[in-house]
């Protein structure tokens, strides 16, 4: 059952609570919250972006654009074949990449960052600034 719905920003924060007696239930005390993974905007952002391979494939796409698939595989190293296919399949169901299809012998297969695919440039761009710093405090740990 809904029982917070705070504007963040422009973007709707919902929560909810799992109470042992009733699940669900309503409750006003904000200590007891659990945030809903479904309505989470955080949570959707980390869906697209998450896993070892899809901010790698984004980057090498970004800056090799058009990319290859035969390209992708062998400068995303360490990456198999069957997993290339599906992160690309997965960035592509969301909007992110772009594929296109030349009807040639051998086949051949281009993959470009979409219009909305670029808007997760600064979030990229924070992230890799985020991962330097974390990278630098953990060799002084």
């Amino acid at each position: 059952m809904l029982i917070l719905n705070k504007q963040v920003g422009h973007l709707n924060c919902v929560s909810m609570i799992n109470n042992t007696n009733i699940d669900n239930e309503e409750v006003e005390n904000k200590n007891n919250l659990i945030f809903d993974e479904k309505s989470c905007p955080v949570t959707a952002t980390v869906q697209v972006l998450g896993g070892k391979w899809k901010a790698i494939l984004i980057n090498a796409i970004y800056h090799t654009s058009p990319a290859r698939f035969g390209e992708l595989k062998r400068s995303v190293k360490g990456i198999t074949q069957s997993m290339l296919t599906q992160q690309l399949r997965e960035l592509e169901d969301d909007g992110i990449i772009s594929r296109k299809i030349y009807a040639e012998i051998p086949p051949k297969v281009e993959y470009t960052i979409t219009e909305f695919g670029l808007t997760l440039g600064p979030i990229i761009q924070s992230m890799a600034n985020w991962g330097v710093e974390y990278k630098m405090v953990q060799k002084k740990v």
